[in-house]
């Protein structure tokens, strides 16, 4: 039922103040792209075979892990508690296979079609996803429309949105990882599976499918229930939950914070401009290693079909020609500043709490008279301990986002 905003959303909602009146100009992909490839080799734009390494790995980690499971069930005692162990290490599995699907279906690993979506199919299985509907979401929608309010479907709400809808309101105030709430861990554990359910039920609606398209993805989805049914009453309800059940939720957390912080803390913008809408997130090597890069999203934005591991070329070459305009953050820095602000865009550069009336930039380009701070936009200690300070960037006024 569709209902009108609560009072308390309306009630102290400051308007956006102004700290530069300097407008930002905005730019297409095609503007940066036209000069950033000729600084990079041409083998960043082959497709990256090797990576296809990483699908025996992760079944090998996860046959391996059921084994183990199920060894430790039957034996009993103290080998049971290495159990939640093997479903953290198939968890990670899992993650990796959805890393490795995202670059295998945006044909960064392999061009041929039908090997991208037999491959896409099995990397995607854990999630029970089609590999055709996350190409229609993913690759033709959300990176068209980059966090345009009312077109991409990963961008959070806008006021108006939060105030039209009741399932936008439950889902932002109780499963959205903001506001400093503690139920926001919930949207992380199982995110990205309610997402993939929700679009397959919606995408005919919204326009990603066609009819055909949309029952083939339907059947897609099918057979992947179908091999965890059936995986489900080969092992058991018990070791399918050490070895399926508690691995999903392991999977759905580390996908979603990459998700979440990759554009959740940026502005809505009508012209897609990676360099504005999107923050490329560090890690640690090992994590990056795990994930395939895949928090170098400004890199990834720019070229989707290249494989993240050139990653690093593009960082740097971007840095050469827009040092002021590049975003970064540590995972470390990125996770909290995203825990701590509101989810619903009181304006295109304004995130909100309905709830409290308060509000928080988002991250912003910095001036371009500005000196580049040191690595990954590391801020000073005093903007660090500001309450309301998510980075050291610049704040512009509501609607001075400009095109050109």
């Amino acid at each position: 039922m569709e209902t009108s905003l609560p009072k308390q959303a309306l009630q102290g909602a400051p308007a956006a103040k102004a700290d530069s009146g300097t407008p930002l100009q905005l730019h297409k992909i095609a503007h940066y792209a036209q000069k950033l490839r000729p600084l990079l080799p041409a083998e960043a734009f082959a497709p990256a075979r090797s990576r296809l390494a990483w699908l025996p790995l992760h079944l090998t980690v996860i046959a391996a892990g059921n084994l183990g499971i199920a060894e430790a069930l039957e034996a009993g005692g103290a080998a049971r508690g290495f159990v939640p162990l093997l479903s953290f290490a198939i968890g990670l599995a899992f993650a990796g296979m959805t890393f490795l699907a995202h670059e295998t279906l945006h044909a960064a690993v392999v061009r041929e079609r039908h090997l991208r979506y037999a491959l896409g199919w099995l990397l995607l299985l854990p999630f029970v996803m089609s590999p055709r509907l996350w190409i229609a979401w993913h690759n033709r929608v959300h990176h068209g429309n980059a966090n345009r309010p009312g077109f991409d479907p990963d961008a959070n709400p806008t006021l108006a949105e939060y105030g039209a809808s009741a399932r936008v309101r439950f889902i932002t105030d109780h499963f959205a990882l903001g506001r400093s709430s503690a139920t926001g861990a919930l949207g992380l554990l199982v995110g990205f599976s309610v997402q993939s359910a929700h679009m397959l039920l919606s995408a005919r609606r919204r326009g990603f499918l066609s009819r055909r398209e949309q029952w083939l993805a339907g059947a897609e989805s099918s057979a992947g229930g179908a091999t965890g049914a059936a995986l489900a009453y080969a092992v058991g309800p018990v070791a399918f939950l050490f070895a399926f059940g508690l691995p999903l939720l392991v999977a759905n957390a580390i996908v979603m914070v990459f998700i979440m912080t990759n554009h959740s803390l940026s502005p809505l913008t009508e012209i897609n401009d990676p360099l504005v809408n999107a923050l490329t997130v560090t890690s640690p090597r090992f994590v990056e290693w795990l994930t395939l890069r895949f928090g170098y999203h400004v890199e990834h934005h720019l070229f989707p079909a290249m494989s993240s591991r050139h990653a690093l070329r593009v960082r740097a070459a971007i840095q050469q020609l827009w040092p002021e305009r590049y975003q970064a953050m540590p995972l470390e820095r990125a996770l909290p500043a995203l825990h701590r602000t509101g989810r619903v865009y009181l304006d295109e550069v304004t995130l909100f709490d309905p709830r409290t009336g308060r509000t928080w930039p988002t991250l912003l380009p910095r001036p371009a008279s500005s000196p580049q701070p040191t690595s990954d936009e590391r801020p000073a200690a005093s903007d660090r301990e500001r309450p309301d300070a998510i980075a050291a960037h610049a704040r512009v006024t509501p609607g001075a986002l400009r095109a050109v």
